[in-house]
């Protein structure tokens, strides 16, 4: 299962994304997202075992880190917009 966190703090690293969620699991995979100049966008994505991405999710979401409170819940995919345009 893929978990948006959200309301990162902007100099938190993967790995420090990685250990805070690997005390509910194991995670497969945790990566935070970027601007261009390397400052963090305040917002990551987590994947682990469905039961263990629930249950991090469940413990995790408001936790207080770094005086942020997370917000974590399941990724959703965002829809492609069509590149087609015939008229």
């Amino acid at each position: 299962m893929k978990l948006y966190v959200g309301n990162l703090g902007f100099t938190i690293t993967d790995a420090q994304l990685e250990s805070l969620f690997a005390q509910h699991g194991m995670v497969n995979s945790a990566k935070v997202m970027r601007r261009d100049t390397g400052k963090g966008r305040g917002f990551g994505f987590v994947e682990m075992s469905d039961a263990e991405a629930r249950q991090a999710m469940e413990l995790l979401n408001g936790k207080d880190i770094g005086g942020r409170a997370l917000t974590v819940n399941e990724a959703r995919d965002i829809p492609q917009q069509s590149a087609n345009t015939e008229a």
